[in-house]
């Protein structure tokens, strides 16, 4: 390790293979603490390389524990976090809305590591027992609408730097793997990125690997659609730039999307957007989410009729009953 990190602070980068080879060694416990926590942290002083993502990518999926859904019709929802703004969870809120329209998700999420509260953490707080056993997995699916993949269950080298970026309480090249590596490697996925440059590296390896993903940054650094700013959008149609009035919302602002000072205090604003009963900044930022995850998965649908399909999951209690019956499942 000592003369990675030398060739890593001499600002050289590494081959693919070599990347996915330091992932192998990471799984295997290789590498102390203090070796791992320097490694993490060169990717905050300079941008990852489409080589180093991608054999990273290699190593993780190669490891993983697979789970095989056949041939369901199912979306991703998830975004890389790391962006600094301590959101409430609202990628997992969108599974939940997504499930109320009569769609599918199969979400792959962790604890928070550089926020208060990750998905894992909110689903954890209401009492989900996370697990790997495909039989259950197969009746959430069928049955609530989302299959939920805690990423240590299934990726051996996740779990073993939990505690490092833990610690570390700061984004770290995680945060850009954990969005590429769901173990089912989903065909349909809505990704939120926080900077633009993530936006064309996912979107480069969407394509490559067949992936009909739709990739979103807000442009005051959000990893999803905030409406606290324009936003860009990169799917299969092409690349847009969109504004929240032009789409049909009022532009919020960032403090109305805060999760809080604790985790109880992110379940509690994910519970009132599922009822009905958060903010308007908070809804609106959920149902737009909702609106391009629902034209990723039918292209065919316009925004504005997806946008509508999503406030009528909210609306009209399907979404919070999807929620609830995954709790029954999940308990």
């Amino acid at each position: 390790m000592k003369n990675l990190l030398y060739k890593m602070f001499e600002h050289k980068s590494l081959s693919r293979d070599e990347a996915r080879d330091i992932l192998f060694n990471i799984a295997d416990g290789r590498y102390n603490d203090a070796q791992l926590s320097a490694f993490m942290t060169v990717y905050l002083m300079r941008s990852i390389t489409l080589e180093e993502l991608t054999g990273f990518r290699d190593a993780i999926l190669e490891r993983r524990l697979p789970v095989d859904f056949g041939d369901v019709k199912a979306i991703d929802i998830v975004g890389t976090g790391g962006d600094g703004k301590n959101t409430f969870n609202i990628s997992t809120a969108t599974c939940f809305v997504i499930a109320g329209t009569g769609r599918k998700v199969i979400k792959h999420g962790n604890y928070g590591a550089s926020s208060i509260s990750g998905a894992s953490n909110v689903l954890e707080h209401h009492g989900v027992k996370f697990t790997s056993d495909i039989d259950r997995l197969h009746k959430s699916l069928d049955d609530s609408g989302v299959c939920y993949l805690h990423a240590p269950f299934f990726s051996p080298a996740l779990k073993s730097v939990a505690g490092v970026r833990k610690a570390l309480g700061v984004r770290t090249f995680f945060n850009m793997l954990g969005p590429l590596v769901n173990p089912t490697m989903p065909k349909f996925q809505l990704l939120g990125v926080y900077n633009l440059k993530l936006m064309r590296l996912y979107s480069y390896i969407a394509r490559a690997e067949g992936i009909d993903c739709t990739v979103v940054h807000s442009l005051d650094g959000y990893d999803e659609v905030s409406l606290t700013s324009p936003f860009k959008v990169i799917s299969a149609s092409g690349e847009h730039l969109f504004t929240p009035e032009e789409i049909g919302f009022t532009r919020g602002s960032q403090e109305e999307l805060s999760g809080g000072e604790s985790i109880a205090d992110a379940a509690t604003i994910f519970d009132n957007v599922l009822s009905g009963k958060a903010s308007r900044a908070q809804h609106d930022c959920v149902v737009a989410n909702s609106a391009f995850a629902i034209t990723t998965l039918e292209p065919e649908l316009s925004l504005a009729e997806a946008i509508a399909e999503a406030d009528q999951s909210i609306s009209s209690g399907r979404a919070l009953h999807a929620f609830n019956r995954f709790i029954e499942l999940n308990h």
